[in-house]
């Protein structure tokens, strides 16, 4: 939980450890992070630290551009299977927001105080999040990365051939279940393989974020522009939307879960994932650790001094004989987070921040329309083929953000710490910006300033 986002390796919080581990070998060591193994696990710490060597050692290949892509792939799927417009997986997530109007229209909500399909999709993800997130730390990253995916493909599929809204809703909680356990993946599989000195990719990995937006707009703009039912201005009757003219939703959920289809199958056949060296470490699996990091150095001809002898000399991880699926080691994977008093107050607003995201992003957007209308805002000339097109736009302007905040971590005053609250920051300031918007131009420009600075 260090900060490595400065050239220097003084400052990224790497120190030489005192200690001399086997074969005259001596690790590296965090410094200055929120945990420190070595008081409660010696020889996990000495072997983590045996490992982020070795890492080190082989330094960036062409594997880990692999993984940057493939993982990403995952992070723009988070926008296509889930709720809110959030690169594939983040197209799925932006799908279902920007269709349920036009399935509302033709299907009927069956409970007009609900936002039924928001809510599946929600509450897919958060059990999908909590689901795979804990299988992962038990039976390793593999099964999660290469599984979900797939399944988002097929029940996005399925979905945009539904009959009816309750079916419909069904296969999108599915979609964001799957979605949700491969968002929390894709960050945690990247990080695990890629060196210290070149951990400001994980932020780069975001734009993947904006892509998934960006295709999704583009897609919108295409298919609902062309082949949606036309919503009647306000105080005018509202006229039936049979499916023949509102098809635009279904050739979105059909492209996109193809699209997703196609990318879950290029994880299986382009990359191969093995389990990270670790995750192998944690379980007592040294010399899979061995086989894992052998592969990649012998593959792109990169150099790996660690031997297999190096890692049992230095000792047997606890509970490394225990079976994953005892008590002790389930509770474990929870207990941890709050072992000490700083990691508990780390965790604990960890997820405070996440949940006040949580709350105020969907809140922002379901009421802003309605607060802009009191305010006297002024749409101005407006069809579906602007509204998508004005969609589209917006999410090519989120793929500077990421851009920016790659940089910037890597600047020895700003850092991690200093990008997110400039970006926070920023963020405040043209929300509230935004609350003054009264013609749709001024709506467009601060609309892409927030997707560049959040």
């Amino acid at each position: 939980m260090s900060d490595p986002s400065t050239p220097s390796a003084d400052e990224k919080g790497f120190v030489a450890s005192e200690q001399s581990l086997g074969h005259g070998q001596s690790y590296s060591r965090p410094r200055g992070e929120v945990y420190d193994i070595a008081g409660t696990d010696p020889v996990l710490s000495r072997k983590m630290a045996a490992v982020n060597d070795a890492i080190d050692e082989i330094g960036l290949t062409p594997y880990h551009w692999k993984l940057f892509c493939l993982n990403g792939f995952g992070y723009a799927v988070d926008s296509i299977c889930g709720q809110n417009a959030d690169a594939v997986l983040q197209m799925l997530i932006v799908l279902q927001g920007i269709t349920q109007p036009m399935i509302e229209l033709e299907y009927k909500n069956p409970n007009k105080h609900i936002k039924g399909i928001s809510l599946a999709s929600a509450i897919g993800l958060l059990v999908g999040a909590l689901f795979w997130g804990f299988l992962a730390d038990v039976i390793g990253r593999k099964v999660a990365f290469n599984s979900t995916l797939f399944i988002c493909a097929i029940a996005t599929i399925l979905a945009g051939a539904m009959p009816n809204y309750v079916s419909f809703a069904t296969f999108v909680a599915i979609a964001g279940f799957s979605a949700g356990g491969n968002y929390i993946l894709d960050s945690t599989v990247f990080l695990e393989f890629v060196p210290s000195n070149k951990a400001w990719l994980v932020t780069l990995l975001s734009i993947w974020w904006a892509i998934g937006y960006t295709v999704s707009g583009l897609f919108a703009w295409a298919f609902l522009s062309n082949y949606s039912c036309t919503l009647a201005p306000k105080g005018k009757t509202q006229l039936p939307c049979h499916r023949a003219d509102n098809m635009g939703w279904r050739y979105l959920h059909w492209s996109l879960g193809a699209l997703v289809f196609v990318l879950s199958i290029l994880r299986l056949t382009v990359l191969r994932l093995q389990h990270s060296a670790k995750w192998l470490i944690t379980q007592g699996r040294d010399s899979e650790v061995l086989d894992t990091l052998q592969k990649i150095a012998t593959t792109y001809r990169r150099p790996l001094s660690l031997k297999l002898e190096d890692l049992l000399a230095l000792g047997e991880v606890a509970d490394a004989r225990t079976s994953v699926w005892s008590p002790r080691r389930l509770k474990a994977h929870v207990g941890q987070l709050f072992q000490t008093h700083k990691l508990a107050y780390s965790t604990s607003m960890l997820f405070l921040v996440w949940a006040i995201i949580g709350i105020a992003y969907p809140l922002f957007y379901v009421f802003l329309p309605y607060y802009l209308a009191l305010r006297g805002y002024q749409a101005g000339k407006s069809s579906n083929y602007i509204t998508w097109r004005n969609f589209a736009v917006n999410q090519v302007c989120g793929l500077f953000g990421p851009i920016i905040a790659a940089w910037l971590v890597q600047q020895r005053f700003v850092g991690r710490k200093g990008t997110l609250a400039i970006g926070a920051l920023l963020t405040m300031a043209f929300l509230f910006g935004y609350t003054q918007v009264t013609i749709s131009e001024q709506n467009l420009g601060l609309v892409c300033a927030i997707s560049v600075v959040s």
